[in-house]
């Protein structure tokens, strides 16, 4: 296996107005990769802290089904709000596939994920830039990040104090709101003790998708919490990767 880490562009497809130390990303390449499937896995923190390390326990269980693993890093809230974690996933996504044929991947069937927040960037993503995307398996993602009245010090008010850059964002950066027809196929994961507001969030992206006659599927980890849900993915026998082998 190859571990590479790459640079984004300064200024790449226009999105980001400077360079930043976490316009990075790292690949796990299987040797001798030709044509191989990719998976980009964005890791979670509630968009104000992790690092795309917290993924590279995954590269085992991915580079032996074949994948080529990319992690990236991401600007982080309160010093760069939303939309900066949005921008820098799309440009990523495009720096990825004009560039993966270097580790052996194949730039038209790259599947998107990522954990918690990670998971709503993963959303987002593959809403937006579709292309040569074969689909999406966010895994305990948020996927709305509206509240009428969050609690005090609770995450929904984190969002609107320090996550976004004006709370007048929380419907665009919601992926229950951008949810759309012609879309790629879908596979959620949640946790069976995972928040109230990831499980409710999840089902209602999923009701939508398929409202728009869009391949959609939700699957409940029997037991797991919000972070076992990605912790678990440690193991290659996890049935996550069997899922994800499926879908080629």
């Amino acid at each position: 296996m190859r571990l590479t880490t790459s640079r984004l562009p300064t200024s790449a497809s226009g999105r980001q107005a400077r360079q930043h130390r976490l316009h990075r990303y790292n690949v796990f390449a299987p040797w001798g990769a030709e044509r191989a499937p990719v998976l980009v896995f964005w890791h979670g923190g509630g968009w104000t802290n992790g690092y795309r390390q917290w993924v590279t326990f995954m590269n085992r269980a991915a580079v032996s089904l074949g994948f080529v693993l990319v992690a990236p890093s991401y600007r982080l809230a309160p010093a760069d709000p939303l939309p900066a974690a949005v921008d820098d996933a799309l440009a990523a996504l495009e720096h990825i596939r004009d560039g993966i044929g270097t580790w052996g991947g194949d730039p038209d069937r790259v599947f998107l994920a990522g954990h918690s927040a990670g998971g709503q960037l993963a959303v987002l993503t593959a809403l937006l830039a579709p292309d040569g995307v074969a689909a999406c398996l966010p895994v305990s993602g948020i996927m709305d990040l509206r509240h009428p009245a969050p609690p005090p010090g609770s995450l929904g008010e984190l969002v609107y104090t320090t996550v976004l850059a004006e709370p007048g964002l929380d419907a665009a950066m919601s992926p229950v709101c951008r949810a759309r027809p012609g879309s790629v196929p879908f596979l959620l994961t949640h946790g069976e003790r995972d928040t109230d507001r990831v499980i409710r969030s999840n089902r209602t992206l999923a009701a939508q998708l398929a409202g728009y006659q869009v391949e959609v599927d939700v699957v409940e980890e029997p037991g797991a919490d919000h972070f076992q849900t990605h912790t678990a993915l440690r193991s290659p026998a996890h049935p996550w990767y069997r899922r994800l082998a499926g879908l080629l």
